[in-house]
């Protein structure tokens, strides 16, 4: 097969980026915000190349976009994953420019999800549009904008049920990473710790059960059992140490100061490595919680809230030499490989969906989530252009940049 020069329309990606991010797709029932809307403007543009979306509503107004982009011969398939979701502005007085503006100033772009990941969302979509236009190629791409990835992942938990990874030989999720292949990321378990005391004066601490004071002997201990697990492990190449940390202490109100409550609660977010085994890991916590009942009385109960594997795909996969190969023939840099400190919907892709996942895409890893976040104009066009080369890398279609 001759080859055939990719080109992507880097006007056009930076345009849709903007779009994208002038939607207020925060999961925010109270202001009436959610993914629909942006969902919508990626239905339509794929519409808009000819396309056939599907539309999967995994909640009330939450909604997923899948489209799958046939090549025309025989080959492999090939998943560029996204989320449509973004989380809370914040305090908007805080920001230099308005978060859902898409500002750009001295060649970045400027708002809530520029980075995470509404650019990344907008890279594969246009660079998958390059692909097809450079003329026949084997197998497919699948182009999947999931919602709700900032939360519980409920879009690529439904992804997965309804069977949407069979026949999908490799992912892609185009988080921003700075420049990174990130082959491993941390895995995460949300826990939470119900305790139940006994009310009493505050004056009178000896008639009731303090909640609060067990909490904080669990807390000590936590502190206790994560240094013994970080000296059992050890850093992880690319992630680093395992964590438990405590977040949320909620107990009372601070108008009953003067009350010992009946019961409070504390959230711990795990973060663990690909060689720690998490059913030990909670059996460990559940541990520490009885020592603790049995030390004062307290009823303590957990619960396992979201439970998310940390993931390792091997860096000789299709997947990942597919994309390393782009970067390195785009950027004429040498590829980094890195890891992703939290976890992303390549998470589950790779542990329900028995797929190799990897993750990359513009924007820095730091930078998600924060006020100003920001992405550079450059990197949304070279981040197409490595995307594009990577499904021609892995679905072998002949095409040359």
């Amino acid at each position: 097969m001759p080859a055939r020069t990719i080109d992507i329309d880097a006007e056009a990606v930076i345009a849709f980026t903007a779009e994208l991010v002038r939607i207020e797709s925060v999961n925010d029932p109270a202001t009436g915000r959610s993914e629909a809307v942006a969902a919508e403007a990626v239905a339509e543009r794929m519409r808009s190349f000819g396309w056939k979306p599907i539309i999967e509503e995994v909640a009330p107004g939450r909604p997923n976009v899948i489209c799958t982009i046939d090549g025309g011969l025989p080959g492999p398939t090939l998943l560029f994953e996204g989320h449509t979701d973004v989380v809370t502005e914040g305090d908007r007085k805080a920001w230099t420019y308005d978060p859902f503006s898409a500002t750009v100033v001295d060649g970045r772009m400027y708002g809530r999800g520029t980075a995470d990941m509404k650019s990344g969302l907008a890279a594969v979509i246009y660079a998958t549009r390059a692909v097809e236009q450079a003329g026949p190629f084997p197998g497919s791409i699948v182009i999947a904008a999931l919602c709700d990835e900032e939360e519980m992942m409920l879009g690529v938990k439904h992804f997965v049920a309804a069977g949407h990874c069979a026949g999908i030989d490799g992912a892609i999720s185009a988080e921003p990473e700075g420049g990174e292949i990130c082959a491993v990321s941390k895995g995460a378990i949300r826990l939470r710790v119900d305790a139940l005391g006994r009310m009493a004066h505050g004056a009178m601490p000896y008639q009731g059960l303090n909640p609060v004071a067990a909490l904080a002997q669990v807390g000590n201990a936590i502190a206790e059992l994560e240094a013994e697990r970080q000296r059992r492990h050890g850093p992880y190449q690319h992630l680093g140490e395992i964590w438990l940390t405590p977040t949320v202490i909620q107990a009372g109100t601070i108008e009953q100061i003067n009350v010992i409550p009946a019961e409070a609660t504390m959230a711990i977010d795990v973060r663990t490595t690909p060689d720690v085994d998490h059913p030990q890991l909670i059996a460990d916590v559940e541990a520490v919680l009885a020592e603790v009942a049995a030390a004062t009385g307290v009823g303590l109960e957990l619960c396992v809230i979201d439970d998310r594997p940390a993931t390792d795909t091997a860096l000789n996969s299709p997947v990942c030499q597919a994309l390393a190969s782009a970067h390195e023939s785009i950027t004429g840099e040498v590829p980094v490989y890195g890891g992703v400190p939290g976890s992303t919907d390549g998470t589950i892709l790779w542990r329900d969906g028995g797929l190799d996942s990897v993750v990359y895409g513009p924007g820095g890893k730091w930078i998600a989530h924060q006020v100003d976040e920001f992405v550079e104009i450059e990197e949304i066009i070279r981040y197409t252009e490595v995307f594009a080369q990577a499904a021609v890398n892995f679905l072998g279609a002949g095409l040359d940049r």
